[in-house]
Formats: structure tokens, C-alpha cells, sequence
């Protein structure tokens, strides 16, 4: 992957500067999508993390919407492919067209060539096309006739599909769902988010109404912010043990690969820096396995026969590995830790 410099990326942000920041993207999208504020900061902590977005679930719940108001949410260039049995790898990546005044080819970028990309129902689309999005996912580049285009920053593809209906669809290869950091469902809305949901969107649609909130500059400054958060030994060290668990697993016959490693640690990073900490708890590891993992790993056919799905695996992994020894507090306990605290050992050392 193409990486940019802290200039380029333009630095880290204050922590004042990034809650602002970050609290007014979710804020943001939380008036098109109501009751959803977990899901909201997972989509955010992915894009932060320089990683790849995948919406499952059953049509109407809002998983279009949700790529949407992100991509509103932040004043930069969004461009959106709906996936269809006829879409050629040439209208994602781009071609090359003859120019007659010039005699000679020119490049037609494709559209991939924007900082948030829109998938919508990319398991439509034929492995062909789907496959023209391996090398822009995973190195941030485009390669056509021989010549590289560097793809710019931020950039994300959010993608979407519905996992109930199988007619007229092909199921994503491993080496796409692998490039995904993350996979969420949106779920249905309680009865309440429901209700507020008639009133808000009975008139008219919000989305249209939606304003951005940030800029690309801004989340590259934020993503620079991400990158500084710090993860302590023992913390990779239970993230390594996390994944080679899943290759272990005697419901599982593909475990989950080293890109997985990386990208647990990078979204477990963003997600401490929304949570105010610039270092990172194995509780956010925890937290992330099943979104992270369980799109990445295949069950084995006894799992499949007695309906267990990767998500129960993982949880089921989750809980049965043991944490660092000295157990933290709760992120969530705001009292000054005491002398011997043993949260102190995730802490950046400071001098």
C-alpha cells in the first residue's frame, strides 16, 4: 500500500480538535440513521483505520444509506458503482481511449478514482468485475495497459449486499472479503428508532438535506491522529494469539490471515482514539473480533451442518482466551488510577 508521509497526511490532531471532529461526523449521520450509534462509530473507525467497509443484511435497513450519509458527512469526492451482472472491471478501474486529435491513448479514470467509493450490491457484479477491485483495495493504486494510478487519500470503498437472496448473484471470493477490514449488519431498528424513523423520514428523505461536516484535509489529520495511538507488547501479543486461535479451531478450516492481524490493530486504534484514549485495551480487541474475523474465516462442514455461524466461533473464541495477566480497569471508569494501577501498563510511557 502506497503510504503518505505525517506532512502529507498534514499531522495529528489535538485531542480536543479530533473529539470535535470526529463526534460531528457521527452526529451527522445519525440524522439519516437513528438508533444505530454503534454501528455509526464502527463505519467511522474503519475509515480512519485506512480500511475497507462490507454492509450484510436484508434489504431496507438502511444499508445504503448509511455508505451515503457518510459519504456526505465529509466534503470530498464520492463516487458510487451499482453492481450489475453487465458491469465491466473497465467502468470501476478505467480505460484507455484513443484520441484521434492527439493520436495517441488517453486514460479515462474509472470510478474508483474518488476518495469514499459506494458499492451497492457487489455480490451482483461477476467475479471478473468483482476482481478489479483487488489492487485498489489492498495497495491504493489502479493498473491499466501497463501504466500505475495512485489512488488518493482518504480512500474507502463501502460496500454493500444482501445475504438472503442468492438467485442472480456471486458470492464474493476469500481474497475479496479478506481485503474488507470489517463486516456489519445493520439490523433491525427498536421500536422507538422505528417510530422516530416515520417522523423524520415520512415527509421527505433527510439524506438530501444532509450538509458535510468535515473535509478530506481534516481526515487525513485524523487518520495521522490514528496511526500515533499506542498499543502496548502484551497488546499485540493478544491480538496475535486472537488470530492464530482461528487457525487452530477445530470448526474452522481457514483461519484468518496476517492482513487481519494488521487490521484488527488499526481499527482497534481508531476506535480508542473516538473513545478519547491514545492507547489501545484489549477490550477493543475483544470488542472487534467478530466484525473484523468472522467474514475472513470458513467453518468446516460439521460447523455448517450443526448451524454454527463464524460469528458464534469467534465470540466463542473470544471468550475461551485468556487476557493479558494483569487485567485493566473499564475504559469507562473515569476515577485517577491508583498507585500500582495495572491500566497504566497499556499507557504510552511519556517522559
Amino acid at each position: 500500500m502506497t503510504q503518505q508521509t505525517w506532512d502529507e497526511l498534514g499531522g495529528a490532531l489535538p485531542h480536543a480538535e479530533f473529539r470535535a471532529a470526529s463526534d460531528a461526523i457521527v452526529a451527522n449521520i445519525e440524522q439519516v440513521i437513528e438508533g444505530k450509534t454503534a454501528t455509526v462509530r464502527l463505519a467511522l473507525a474503519v475509515l480512519l483505520a485506512e480500511g475497507h467497509l462490507l454492509i450484510e443484511d436484508v434489504p431496507g435497513v438502511g444499508k445504503t444509506k448509511l455508505a451515503k450519509a457518510l459519504a456526505r458527512s465529509i466534503d470530498c469526492s464520492v463516487r458510487r458503482i451499482q453492481f450489475t451482472p453487465d458491469l465491466l472491471p473497465s467502468d470501476v478501474t478505467g480505460v484507455s481511449v484513443y484520441n484521434q486529435e492527439t493520436h495517441d491513448f488517453e486514460f479515462r479514470p474509472g470510478a474508483v478514482f474518488a476518495n469514499l467509493v459506494v458499492g451497492d450490491e457487489i455480490n451482483r457484479a461477476s467475479p471478473k468485475t468483482q476482481s478489479a477491485l483487488l489492487e485498489c483495495m489492498e495497495e491504493r493504486q489502479v493498473t491499466v495497459d501497463g501504466t500505475t494510478y495512485e489512488l488518493q487519500t482518504p480512500f474507502m470503498v463501502i460496500a454493500t449486499q444482501n445475504p438472503i437472496e442468492m438467485e442472480g448473484t456471486y458470492p464474493l471470493p476469500e481474497a475479496q472479503r479478506d481485503r474488507f477490514t470489517a463486516r456489519i449488519a445493520m439490523g433491525y431498528p427498536d421500536a422507538g428508532a422505528e417510530l422516530a424513523m416515520l417522523d423524520v423520514h415520512g415527509g421527505r428523505d433527510p439524506i438530501y438535506a444532509l450538509r458535510p461536516v468535515s473535509d478530506a484535509g481534516t481526515v487525513r489529520r485524523l487518520i495521522a491522529t490514528v496511526r500515533d495511538v499506542h498499543v502496548a507488547d502484551v497488546v499485540k501479543q493478544y491480538a496475535v494469539d486472537l488470530v492464530t486461535a482461528t487457525r487452530e479451531s477445530p470448526e474452522l478450516r481457514l483461519g484468518a490471515s496476517p492482513r487481519a492481524s494488521l487490521q484488527l490493530l488499526r481499527t482497534a486504534r481508531a476506535v480508542a482514539a473516538l473513545e478519547g484514549r491514545d492507547y489501545v485495551l484489549p477490550d477493543d480487541l475483544q470488542a472487534l473480533a467478530v466484525p473484523v474475523l468472522a467474514h475472513r474465516v470458513i467453518p468446516t462442514g460439521e460447523a455448517q451442518m450443526a448451524r454454527r455461524t463464524t460469528d458464534a466461533v469467534i465470540s466463542d473464541l473470544v471468550h475461551r482466551l485468556a487476557l493479558p495477566h494483569d487485567r485493566q480497569r473499564s475504559p469507562y471508569d473515569t476515577r485517577p488510577p491508583a498507585p500500582g494501577d495495572s491500566r497504566s501498563q497499556y499507557e504510552p510511557r511519556r517522559r
